[in-house]
């Protein structure tokens, strides 16, 4: 059986997850009640930090499904995604609008990538 490796473990869920060459990121958040661009930042420092703990980086991302609040915010958070995806290594992705966990979250991202 392949080993399967938890990265910041907690008492409800890991903040990632690696198995049989894949990573699998939890829900990543911005700080609640910064602008949409400001957590779209957030949110992916902390899909590059998480990536590189478990031994890879955002040119491996395979799918991204991000959840905006409301989809009025679409352009301004794709301004922070366009900047920040590496070209040619472009992942599948989804954008869709989602009541997050909080109202003061406005952009939440759920990455997978291999190793």
């Amino acid at each position: 059986m392949a080993e399967i490796k938890r990265i910041e473990c907690g008492p409800r869920m890991s903040m990632a997850v690696v198995h049989n060459g894949v990573v699998y990121l939890a829900g990543q958040v911005g700080n609640p009640g910064d602008s949409v661009t400001e957590q779209t930042r957030e949110v992916l420092a902390q899909v590059d930090r998480l990536l590189a703990e478990a031994g890879t980086d955002k040119t491996r991302i395979l799918t991204a499904q991000i959840w905006l609040a409301d989809m009025a915010d679409f352009a301004e958070m794709n301004a922070v995604w366009d900047a920040w995806v590496p070209q040619g290594h472009c992942p599948a992705r989804a954008t869709g609008e989602a009541k997050l966990a909080t109202p003061d979250y406005r952009v939440e991202a759920i990455i997978t990538a291999a190793l």
